[in-house]
């Protein structure tokens, strides 16, 4: 996978099934992935960092890394 792909709070709204403010809040938390600042007022988000996050919740689920 090319891991310089990035994507908008949309997209991880859709991939997370979670609302901006439980994203934001998990940031402040240190339990999501940072958002990566390009501009003034844009920022985007690693999707291979969004896939590894999804990743680990599934291997906590199934009882560890697999």
């Amino acid at each position: 996978m090319n891991n310089n792909i990035l994507i908008k709070l949309p997209a991880v709204k859709e991939l997370t099934t979670f609302s901006s403010a439980t994203i934001y809040r998990l940031i402040s938390e240190g339990e999501f992935p940072k958002q990566i600042k390009l501009s003034e007022r844009s920022s985007a988000w690693s999707l291979e960092e969004i896939y590894n996050w999804i990743d680990q919740k599934k291997d906590a689920r199934d009882g560890g890394d697999s």
